[in-house]
């Protein structure tokens, strides 16, 4: 199966849904997508595994909320299975409401549904306005007003979602802006088959994920400093479990620049060395267009002048 190469032949993208997502939303925000056919998935590992079958040509997936972290269904399907590559990044910020069907007073409410991230986002709103209020887990934010927008019985009373998810619904906002971060955003990601790599454009990220060879002190620290000694700076670590024994970690790690970039390869490089693998996640452009500052002797021209003294040597 032939992926496609260039953002032209993105024909076919897949997104969390159902309708109304956020992430429907940062589907929306990226330029190639428009006009083109958009298939919602009731779960990241869905969207991902429509990818990885060639369902879709790339699927847009939330990774990472700036309240709550790393999204860890999208860090966990990643990091496993057959490799994808990330082309490209969207920052889009949070708005929730609280809905309900009409005629559902607000004093009324005692379960509300909705995505465990949300939930997290609204728990002082809620403690404040609904302190009794039992939560009810769904697959999305949108999941949780299309239950309510569908006929018959549902499992909660009200639904927190974003305001176009209730809009289209049909349902009643009982309180609007209910976060607790007015200044929360989340990022999602384009993901797509091996093939598809973004050329460098000066403002760029690096996503790889680095499972040790064995577990042993100063472990992290030997992975940290291939990104210190060559000026790489890191934007995002976590660690995930591996699943295969308790204490047995990866780390998901977002760093600055590209894999064009002299410093960025000679980092990948010694991470290739010291690790049990590297998985290479792809590199893509900044959707805040930050460029990295080099210290002296990091930049690539130092890199390609001491690779030419190197050279120079051997001869």
């Amino acid at each position: 199966m032939t992926p496609p190469r260039t953002p032209d032949e993105l024909h076919r993208f897949g997104y969390l849904g159902p309708r109304g997502t956020f992430t429907q939303m940062a589907l929306d925000a990226w330029d190639a997508a428009a006009g083109r056919e958009q298939v919602p998935f009731g779960s990241v590992d869905v969207a991902l595994a429509a990818l990885r079958a060639g369902e879709v040509d790339a699927a847009m997936v939330p990774i990472e909320n700036s309240v709550e972290g790393g999204v860890s269904a999208t860090l966990d399907a990643l990091a496993t299975g057959d490799p994808l590559v990330v082309i490209g990044e969207v920052l889009v910020p949070i708005t929730f409401v609280l809905c309900a069907r009409p005629g559902m007073p607000l004093g009324e409410v005692r379960t509300v549904g909705t995505h465990s991230h949300a939930w997290a986002q609204v728990r002082g709103w809620m403690a404040e306005h609904l302190p009794d209020a039992v939560y009810v887990p769904t697959l999305s934010t949108a999941a949780s007003a299309a239950a309510l927008g569908a006929p018959g019985d549902v499992m909660f009373d009200a639904g927190v979602c974003a305001p176009v998810a209730a809009r289209d619904e049909g349902l009643e906002v009982l309180a609007d802006d209910i976060g607790d971060n007015k200044a929360a955003v989340t990022r999602f990601v384009l993901v797509a088959r091996p093939g598809t790599l973004p050329a460098p454009t000066g403002a760029d990220k690096t996503t790889v994920v680095l499972f040790q060879k064995e577990d042993h002190a100063g472990g992290l620290l030997e992975l940290l400093e291939q990104f210190a000694v060559r000026g790489v700076n890191m934007t995002r670590l976590e660690s995930r479990p591996t699943g295969s024994a308790m204490g047995s970690y990866c780390f998901s790690i977002d760093f600055e620049g590209h894999v064009q970039d002299a410093r960025v390869g000679e980092t990948l490089m010694g991470l290739r060395r010291v690790c049990a693998e590297v998985r290479f996640l792809g590199s893509y452009p900044r959707a805040d267009g930050g460029r990295p500052g080099a210290r002296p002797g990091t930049t690539d021209a130092d890199f390609d002048d001491a690779r030419a003294w190197l050279d120079e040597l051997r001869a």
